[in-house]
């Protein structure tokens, strides 16, 4: 199965997860619960973004930093959301 980054809108976080291709996700909530991760304070609704990865299975631990660099608007998901 494919990996996906994904970007919360509301407070840059990134997060890779694993689903079928045919699968979406759209919130933070719908994201935390197919990562196993507290959503914490950030509304369940809240839009996430999926990152392009150049349609290659990509694993974050593969590229070394896992940091994604900061985008005009700050930490962020390399400048892929909108900000």
């Amino acid at each position: 199965m494919p990996t996906y980054d994904y970007c919360c809108e509301a407070n840059g976080a990134v997060v890779e997860v694993r689903h079928r291709m045919s699968e979406q996700v759209n919130t933070w909530g719908e994201l935390c619960a197919l990562a196993g991760i507290d959503a914490g304070e950030i509304p369940q609704d809240v839009p996430v973004k999926k990152l392009i990865t150049g349609g290659q299975v990509v694993r974050r631990s593969s590229l070394g930093d896992a940091a994604a660099p900061a985008c005009s608007s700050g930490p962020c998901c390399g400048g892929d959301c909108a900000g």
